[in-house]
């Protein structure tokens, strides 16, 4: 976007244009604009300031006031990203009456290095992590040229105390900028425009699902450009419920879009919501979920059928339900709503308590509109209902289907789309924060961050920056940030994929046949010969077991991905899943292929040439662990990108470890929650790997990510129920690399949680 507080620039976000380290050495990434900077001072007391911030290549700087409306102004804080930094989303709070979305951010080795922005949407959130996975990356890749200038490590980063000597005085002087009693200042809103064009984040696998659809979707009718449909793939004889959804298309961004449906304010309701106008939150269970309290009055409808229940309507109804929400890494919001009971909200006298239908919104971008050049995103509302209702409707009365409670939920789509077209001020909302991002030549003058021993950016904004100090410390320990400003327009990708071109200089097309030594005779891999705490299932009927499934079932990466971006059935893993281990400890636990108890310290497991061991720890009181185990029945090629990735560095293989995940059976809702889009775990989640011997442990912290945590329980109350399939693969990005290939898969059929092994230490 051209910026409007100066400087302008490349709307674009990413990497370099050719995806190599060539276009790294010339450029370097800049992000810049307003935040809330959030922290408790010294004397243990809460604070919000409005800062600006502002990114360069991997490092970071925070202002009292815009740098661009004042030059020659000092930063009060300075740091640098780091290999080691996590990002994580922890949703709504509510900070001085408003509710801000919040960053974390840590380091993967010391959680206990930490700190905390703010944003006033989920697309400001969005933008920002973005840009400072930007800076991570650009990190790893100044890593992975292996310069000679000396970096940060988690062993010499400095803190606060200033152990260091060089930066004692500064550590110091950062803590005079606490500023005894001060409180949390008035949240104060300024407004920018957002930039209209958007790239995908990084992680986005395109608008295909990453499974084969298991639900068969026929239109029924067309409404204002909204269609209806009703799911027709396995409609029971004696189900009570049916699926159907509502699909449009709306001119605005997903962030906007969620910002709407969730936003509960009456008078802006009113305008797109005919049936849940009314509502007010009851309890905030997470920054990604709450309870919410509605009420209406049913005079217009019918008396229908709601769910599988018969009402005598009233004077006036009332529901709650509970709401969870959460952003993909392809940029889809996912709304859940749950039918919920509460105890701050108990039947009221007059008011006939309904439940309102389970239901889910999906916000998916779709890109610019061809026509109006305008953001577009395409809604689909999902509900289930009575199906003796439903069918009677379709079949002779189908002019009361308009009056319905079921319609008037679907109609909610309807509502949104003219809603949104009847304001256009929406594309261009009022903001706290203005994200502006370009590219520069490295001649711009960054040598002053360069030149000192900066702090890891957590640490640099764990304390409070309500204060500075003089502006003679100013001059003599910060320096005046002056950043070139000129830009050269190069169209933006991934940087990793930058990284990935140093580490992988591959000779010839990866083959799947390619990655093991075929000069070496097979080893036995029969699954009798090992054995794990979970049974391996012998048919459909088995239940608390696992198998291994071709991975016919999940779309990959093809040949042409790179061209055309089509995705092809994945074939028969390459590792063989030879035996899964279900534990149950009191604190989750790592380098489990080192117990006594693991297969890998079996005298059949040391005489397999490669054991993958996935450790997927899961939080829940007691914690979980559910440990599978991939053979290799032949050496692993050093050359392949299996090889590289055993034994490459952590950034990478957090860069490339995906995993598919597929509710094969069980709950819509489940379903939607979960999701079957490719997920890059170590974007995700924090991903330990521990390497030795014939193994490679990848130790998957479920628990690092609140999105995760809320998924996961979920999944829990159902897990009986559940048959869910899993893919894991390495993810190809270059040529090269495709297509890609399966690395292994399971199937969980209905596991019991009782049934878990206690694993002692």
């Amino acid at each position: 976007m051209e910026s409007s507080k100066g400087g302008g620039g490349s709307s674009e976000s990413g990497g370099s244009e050719n995806g190599s380290g060539d276009g790294f050495g010339r450029t370097r990434f800049e992000y810049q604009g307003w935040v809330y900077h959030l922290g408790t001072n010294s004397i243990g007391r809460e604070f919000c300031h409005l800062r600006f911030l502002y990114i360069k290549g991997k490092y970071v700087i925070m202002y009292k006031r815009d740098p661009n409306e004042n030059p020659g102004i000092k930063p009060i804080r300075r740091g640098v990203v780091g290999n080691t930094l996590m990002v994580e989303e922890l949703g709504r709070r509510k900070v001085n009456d408003a509710d801000l979305y919040v960053i974390r951010f840590y380091n993967r080795l010391d959680e206990e290095k930490k700190g905390e922005i703010a944003c006033a949407t989920a697309g400001e959130t969005r933008k920002w992590m973005e840009a400072f996975d930007q800076a991570k990356q650009q990190a790893e890749f100044e890593l992975s040229q292996s310069s000679s200038r000396k970096r940060l490590s988690p062993e010499n980063e400095i803190d606060l105390e200033g152990r260091r000597p060089r930066v004692r005085r500064y550590a110091h002087d950062l803590k005079k900028l606490i500023r005894i009693g001060h409180g949390p200042e008035t949240l104060v809103r300024r407004s920018s425009i957002l930039g209209k064009h958007q790239t995908p984040s990084e992680f986005t696998e395109g608008d295909a699902e990453d499974v084969v659809e298991v639900h068969d979707w026929r239109c029924i009718r067309t409404v204002d450009g909204v269609r209806i449909f009703e799911d027709v793939s396995d409609h029971k004889p004696h189900s009570k419920t049916v699926l159907v959804k509502a699909v449009g298309v709306v001119d605005a961004s997903p962030d906007t879009v969620f910002e709407v449906v969730l936003n509960l304010d009456r008078r802006r309701r009113y305008e797109w919501d005919a049936l849940t106008g009314d509502l007010e939150v009851l309890d905030s269970l997470s920054g990604h979920s709450d309870v919410v309290y509605g009420s209406y009055e049913p005079s217009y409808l019918s008396s229908q059928k709601l769910m599988c229940c018969n009402y005598r309507w009233q004077s006036k109804c009332d529901f709650i339900f509970s709401r969870q929400w959460f952003r993909g890494q392809d940029g889809t919001y996912t709304i859940l709503q749950f039918p919920a009971i509460h105890k701050k909200q108990p039947k009221k006298s007059g008011y006939q308590r309904i439940k309102i239908n389970a239901s889910s919104w999906e916000i998916t971008n779709l890109g610019c509109s061809p026509v109006s050049n305008g953001d577009r995103c395409l809604v689909t509302h999902m509900l289930e209902i009575d199906s003796g209702g439903w069918f009677k409707w379709k079949l002779d009365q189908c002019s009361k289907f308009e009056k319905s409670i079921p319609y008037a939920l679907l109609n909610q789509v309807s509502g949104l789309k003219a809603y949104v077209a009847a304001n256009p001020a929406l594309t261009c909302a009022s903001s706290t924060t203005l994200v502006d991002t370009k590219t520069s030549d490295v001649s711009g003058s960054i040598s002053e961050f360069e030149d000192v021993e900066a702090e890891e950016f957590y640490d640099a904004i764990a304390a409070d920056s309500s204060s500075s100090s003089s502006d003679d410390d100013d001059e003599e320990e910060d320096g005046d940030a002056e950043l070139d400003n000129k830009g050269q327009r190069v169209k933006l990708k991934n940087v990793s994929w930058a990284i990935a071109s140093l580490t992988l200089k591959a000779k010839k097309a990866m083959d799947a046949n390619n990655e093991l030594d075929q000069t070496v005779d097979p080893v036995n891999l029969d699954p009798s010969n090992f054995s794990g705490s979970m049974h391996k299932g012998k048919g459909e009927g088995d239940s608390n077991c696992w198998t291994s499934p071709s991975g016919a079932g999940f779309k990959i990466r093809g040949k042409t991905y790179l061209k055309d971006s089509t995705k092809v059935a994945g074939g028969d893993p390459l590792l063989k899943l030879i035996a899964v281990d279900w534990y149950k400890l009191e604190t989750s636990r790592s380098k489990v292929a080192l117990h006594p108890k693991s297969l890998v310290q079996s005298e059949a497991g040391k005489k397999i040439p490669f054991i993958l061991v996935v450790n997927l720890q899961v939080p829940s009181k007691p914690n979980y662990s559910l440990v599978l185990y991939y053979a290799a029945d032949r050496p692993v090629n050093k050359n392949s990108l299996l090889g590289k990735f055993i034994d490459g560095s952590d950034a990478f293989r957090d860069s490339r470890f995906k995993l598919i995940p597929s509710i094969v059976e069980g709950y819509w809702m489940v379903k939607r929650a979960v999701g079957t889009k490719a997920c890059l775990l170590g974007k995700a989640v924090t991903c330990h790997y521990f390497r030795q011997d014939n193994f490679l442990e990848i130790d998957v912290d479920i628990g690092s990510s609140s999105v995760a945590r809320s998924v996961i329980g979920l999944v829990l109350g159902y897990v009986t129920s559940l048959v869910v399939d899993l893919a894991i693969l390495i993810e190809g990005r270059e040529e090269k690399e495709l297509p890609e290939y399966i690395l292994g898969t399971v199937r969980l059929n209905k596991v019991r949680l009782d049934t878990a092994v206690p694993l002692e230490n």
